[in-house]
């Protein structure tokens, strides 16, 4: 029980020092730098980005503002494509914990 109840403390320990905002300029990763391709698709994304900001929605039928936020999201999704960032869900995180737990 007391296995238990420490395995638990550590858990909301971890939880709780990953939710704190980092301030710190130094721990900031640096920016990886993006090639002459990469530029030029994010110059063409915010242009776009800045047509639609531009539209008058309100004139615009219901099939044209569902094409609008489709390619919006497209662009998202993209966008965050080449982040190349590596993200871990909070599930995943809990599974590794349980299988690690378990194992030992």
């Amino acid at each position: 029980m007391k296995k238990l109840l420490a395995i638990f403390a550590l858990f909301l320990s971890v939880q709780f020092v990953q939710a704190a905002p980092s301030n710190d300029n130094d721990t900031k990763k640096e920016k990886t730098e993006l090639t002459e391709a990469q530029k030029q698709r994010a110059a063409e994304m915010q242009a776009r980005l800045d047509e639609i900001k531009a539209m008058d929605f309100k004139s615009m039928t219901k099939e044209e503002k569902k094409e609008v936020r489709n390619e919006l999201k497209d662009m998202r999704v993209e966008a965050k494509a080449a982040g190349n960032g590596v993200y871990i869900s909070v599930g995943a995180i809990i599974i590794i914990l349980l299988l690690l737990i378990l194992l030992t």
